[in-house]
């Protein structure tokens, strides 16, 4: 099992696909639950070229970093292979 760690946001990186899905409500919801419950699931990330690239949890990232916080827990999981 995959133990969460802790990423700096700045070194995330999100493709232009993800970033496309992007809902600013959505992001403000869950940063209002982040506050609220001070409990979150971890984001999903690979590793890619010297910084993490996101797989999964966009709007947990963005809320992370509209609420200013440094860093976000995060999954390192290995890339698909085609």
């Amino acid at each position: 099992m995959l133990n969460p760690e802790p990423l700096p946001l700045d070194e995330i990186y999100v493709p232009a696909k993800l970033r496309k899905t992007l809902d600013a409500a959505e992001v403000e919801a869950i940063a209002e639950s982040i506050l609220e419950e001070k409990d979150q699931r971890p984001i999903q990330v690979r590793r890619g070229k010297g910084r993490y690239v996101l797989i999964k949890g966009l709007h947990r990232l963005e809320a992370v970093r509209a609420l200013g916080e440094p860093t976000i827990d995060a999954l390192i999981v290995q890339a698909r292979r085609s």
